[in-house]
C-alpha cells in the first residue's frame, strides 16, 4: 500500500503549537561537550477527585547527565517576566538526576526550578507533554518494517558560537530486524529529544548524532517516584558574568 501523502509543513507548525516551549536545551558547563535537550512532562497521579494531581519532571537521555556541573540554556519564550540572566547553572548536576532502569532515560523533579525563578521574581512559562500527547506502548508496537514519516524537536548546537536554536528534524523510523525502532538518518548534536511518529509522539532515549536507538513512550508508570529530597543547587549566569548561590 502505498504511504498516503504527509503535508510536513502542516505537522511541524503542529509540533510547534503543542510542545514548542517544553524543550530546554542544557550541556556540561565550561565546556563544548555533551549538549543535550531535555523537556517537560507532567505525569498525571490521581483525576479520581476531579482535579488533576501531577508530578513534573524534566526527562532527557540519562547518558547526557552524567557530570557535576551543568548549564541550561534560559530560553526567554519560557520566562516572563524576562530575566537578566542568559544562562542557569547547576551544581551537583548528575545528582538531580533518576535513571529509570534500562530505558536510557533520566527525569528530574522541576520543584527546584520553580524556587529559583520564585526568587528571582519570574516564572516558568512552559508547554508540557502529557500523558494524553505522550505515545503508549501500542502506538510503538504498531510501528513496523514499513518506514513512517517522523520527526524530531531539539536544540541544534551552532558551528560557530554553539547557539542552541530549537530545531524540527525530519526523518522516518521503521522497526528493525533486532526488534527496536530505528530513526533513519542523522540528526544535529544535541538535537534529539521529542520523536512524533507521524500522528503520535513519542518521548526518546536519542542523543548526540544518532537516534537509531529504541523509542520509548514517556516515563510514566515506571514504578519509584524520583526523589526530591536533594537535588542540584543553581545559580545565574549573564554576558561576561557568573553569580552563585
Amino acid at each position: 500500500m502505498p504511504e498516503p501523502s504527509v503535508r510536513h509543513d502542516a505537522i511541524i507548525n503542529a509540533i510547534m503549537a503543542n510542545a514548542g516551549r517544553s524543550t530546554l536545551p542544557f550541556q556540561q558547563a565550561h565546556a563544548d561537550r555533551w549538549h543535550g535537550t531535555a523537556f517537560w512532562f507532567n505525569d498525571l497521579l490521581d483525576s479520581a477527585s476531579g482535579s488533576e494531581v501531577i508530578s513534573q519532571y524534566l526527562v532527557t537521555a540519562a547518558g547526557m547527565t552524567r557530570y557535576d556541573l551543568g548549564e541550561l540554556t534560559l530560553r526567554p519564550e519560557l520566562c516572563e517576566p524576562g530575566m537578566s540572566a542568559e544562562k542557569l547553572l547547576m551544581t551537583d548536576f548528575a545528582e538531580g538526576w533518576t535513571v529509570l532502569g534500562d530505558l536510557g532515560v533520566a527525569v528530574m523533579p522541576t520543584a527546584g526550578l520553580h524556587a529559583h525563578g520564585r526568587r528571582k521574581g519570574w516564572s516558568w512559562t512552559t508547554d508540557e507533554i502529557t500523558d494524553g500527547l505522550a505515545a503508549r506502548h501500542e502506538d510503538i508496537a504498531r510501528i513496523g518494517a514499513e518506514p513512517r514519516p517522523a520527526y524530531i524537536l531539539g536544540h541544534d548546537v551552532g558551528e560557530q558560537d554553539g547557539e542552541r536554536l530549537q530545531a524540527v528534524v525530519v526523518g522516518r523510523v521503521a522497526r528493525g530486524a533486532d526488534g527496536h525502532v530505528h530513526w533513519d538518518s542523522t540528526v544535529p548534536e544535541g538535537a534529539p529529544v521529542l520523536r512524533s511518529s507521524w500522528g503520535r509522539s513519542s518521548g526518546t532515549t536519542g542523543s548526540g548524532w544518532s537516534a537509531s536507538d529504541s523509542s520509548c513512550p514517556a516515563p510514566s508508570g515506571t514504578g519509584s517516584r524520583p526523589s526530591t529530597a536533594s537535588g542540584p543547587r543553581y545559580g545565574n549566569r549573564g554576558p561576561g558574568r557568573e553569580r552563585n548561590r
